[in-house]
């Protein structure tokens, strides 16, 4: 397992679907994933700090772990078949769950908890970024400074 940083998430142009972009912490190495547009707009929450009025069901899944007691430990990405991305989150009790990578990086997002994507998808799904290219990622990051969950609602 290889540990993965958020960098953000876009909408990508002409399919109008959102994505998130993860990055290999050790590596040059990116891993885009489709999502939904709920899930890119709690992603975006959690990384612009918006705090809704009434908690979000990412919020909901972070307080029901604290009042229960139990920890979020690691998110996983664990495998990738025909486009479709696994994950799975694992707790402090030992027990793991399986759930869509958005969803688990949402909830990563709001707990605090490292983010690891396998070996096997990175090889499979991801993108090396040599570093002459590293421009266009400082432009995504740009995109990342500006960009809004509103963007991701449906019009």
């Amino acid at each position: 397992m290889r540990e993965v940083d958020v960098m953000g998430v876009r909408v990508e142009m002409p399919s109008n679907q959102p994505i998130v972009l993860l990055r290999e912490v050790s590596g040059d190495r990116y891993l885009p994933i489709w999502i939904g547009a709920v899930e890119a707009t709690a992603i975006a929450f959690a990384q612009q700090g918006v705090v809704p009025p009434r908690p979000l069901t990412h919020d909901l899944m972070k307080d029901v772990l604290a009042a229960t007691g139990n920890e979020l430990t690691q998110v996983q990405i664990t495998d990738v078949k025909d486009g479709v991305f696994y994950a799975t989150l694992v707790f402090d009790s030992g027990a793991e769950v399986s759930a869509r990578p958005s969803d688990s990086i949402a909830l990563a997002l709001r707990t605090g908890t490292t983010i690891y994507c396998s070996e096997e998808v990175l090889d499979e799904a991801g993108l090396a970024v040599p570093a002459e290219q590293e421009d266009e990622v400082e432009k995504f990051r740009e995109f990342l400074d500006h960009v809004s969950p509103e963007d991701f609602e449906a019009h």
